[in-house]
C-alpha cells in the first residue's frame, strides 16, 4: 500500500512510498483510511525540524490526525465494519511511570512515550492502518470527513477540563472567556467555550478571510489590535492562548483580571525574544490568585469527550473549518502554508 513516509530530521524526504500492509493483531482493528488532517507540527516533521522514526527503521509514517472506517473487527470488541473512526495519538512509555499506569500518557512523567505518526511508531497518512481496539474512538457516523478534527478537538477538551479543575479551587462561575488564535485549536476551543454557554471572544491578528464568519456564525465575537487592549476591555475569567505568539501571551498573561486562568495551547518559537518585567508580572498574579497552566496532547477521555462534543455541533459549521482537502497524489501541496486558513487536510480515495 501507499504511505507518506520521511527519514526524520532530513529535511526534503518526504515522499509517497510503498509500505507493507498492515496486519493487524488479534485485538485490533484494521482501517482503511479517509484522510489526515495537516498541523504546525506535521510541517515541523516534513521540514527536517522534528520527529522519531521507529526504532530499527531509517523512515517514519506521518500524520497523527486520523480518521478512517473499520474494515475489520475483531468480535465482541464494540467495533463493526463500516464504524467511523480515529485513533489515539500518544502511548503510555514501556516502565509506566505514573501518570502512564493510570491511563494518562500525555502526563507522562518520564518522556519515554511514543506518538503515531511522531514519535517512534508509525503514523496514520497510508492507505490501511491498524489500531488497538483501546485505543480507538468511534465518532457518530454524520460527522463524515469533519470527524478528522477530534484529535485537536481532543486537546482542547483537555485543555478545558485542566481549567474547570482549577478553578474549582475556589467558588468558579466563569462568564466570558477570550480564546487567542483563529487556528483549529482556537476554533475548537471557542465551540467548546460556546458550549458551556459562555460569553465567548476571539482574537486573532487577521481581519479578513474565513476566521471572522466563522467566529460571528459561532455566536462568539471577534477581534484583532492590541491583545492588551482587548483584555482590558473584556475582563475575561478564562484566557485559551491558541496561537503561540509571545506577545499575545505575554500580553495576555500581564493584563489577567484578579482568579483568571490562562491556559497555554499553542506553542511559542524558541527564537522569539521580547522584554518581560518578571518582577511586576509575578506581583500581579500573585496578588490577583492567577493561574497560568501548559497544556499538550490527550488521552482516550478526552477523545471521548471531544466526539460527543463534535456530535452535537453544527456539521455545516464544522465542514467550513476545514479551508483546504488535498488528494493523496498531491501530497506535498498540503504541507504548503497559505494565508487565511484554517485547517488543512489530506484526503484518501
Amino acid at each position: 500500500m501507499r504511505a507518506l513516509t520521511v527519514v526524520p530530521h532530513r529535511a526534503g524526504s518526504l515522499a509517497l512510498t510503498e509500505v507493507p500492509d498492515p496486519v493487524p493483531g488479534p485485538g485490533d482493528l484494521l482501517v482503511e483510511s479517509i484522510a489526515v488532517g495537516v498541523c504546525g507540527t506535521d510541517r515541523e516533521v516534513v521540514s527536517g525540524d522534528y520527529g522519531y522514526a521507529p526504532p530499527g527503521r531509517e523512515r517514519l509514517v506521518i500524520g497523527h490526525e486520523s480518521l478512517g472506517r473499520v474494515r475489520q473487527a475483531p468480535a465482541g470488541s464494540g467495533f463493526s465494519p463500516g464504524d467511523l473512526v480515529v485513533g489515539l495519538v500518544r502511548y503510555p512509555d514501556p516502565v509506566p511511570c505514573v501518570a502512564c499506569a493510570h491511563g494518562e500518557p500525555d502526563m507522562c512523567r518520564n518522556g519515554r512515550y511514543t506518538m503515531r505518526g511522531l514519535k517512534e511508531l508509525d503514523g496514520y497518512a497510508s492507505e490501511m492502518w491498524s489500531v488497538e481496539t483501546h485505543c480507538a474512538v468511534r465518532l457518530d457516523s454524520g460527522l463524515g470527513e469533519t470527524g478528522v478534527l477530534l484529535q485537536p478537538a481532543s486537546v482542547v477538551a483537555k485543555a478545558w477540563e485542566q481549567i474547570e479543575k482549577i478553578g474549582t479551587r475556589s467558588w468558579f462561575e466563569p462568564r466570558r472567556v477570550l480564546v487567542t488564535g483563529g487556528g483549529p485549536f482556537g476554533m475548537l476551543a471557542a465551540l467548546l467555550g460556546v458550549q458551556r454557554g459562555l460569553d465567548v471572544h476571539v482574537f486573532d491578528f487577521v481581519k479578513s478571510g474565513p476566521k471572522p464568519e466563522l467566529v460571528a456564525d459561532l455566536g462568539a465575537t471577534y477581534h484583532t489590535g492590541w491583545i492588551e487592549d482587548v483584555m482590558t476591555a473584556l475582563r475575561p475569567d478564562v484566557v485559551v492562548e491558541a496561537c503561540g505568539a509571545a506577545e499575545v501571551f505575554t500580553g495576555a498573561l500581564s493584563t489577567i483580571g484578579p482568579y483568571g486562568i490562562v491556559c497555554l495551547t499553542g506553542v511559542t518559537p524558541g527564537s522569539r525574544r521580547i522584554t518581560v518585567d518578571v518582577g511586576t508580572l509575578n506581583r500581579e498574579m500573585v496578588l490577583e490568585n492567577a493561574v497560568v497552566i501548559g497544556t499538550i496532547d490527550s488521552n482516550l477521555r478526552h477523545f471521548t469527550a471531544a466526539a460527543g462534543a463534535l456530535a452535537v455541533s453544527n456539521r455545516d459549521w464544522l465542514a467550513r473549518l476545514i479551508s483546504r482537502r488535498v488528494p493523496l497524489h498531491r501530497y506535498a501541496d498540503a504541507y504548503d502554508r497559505r494565508e487565511n486558513e484554517v485547517k488543512v487536510v489530506l484526503t484518501f480515495g
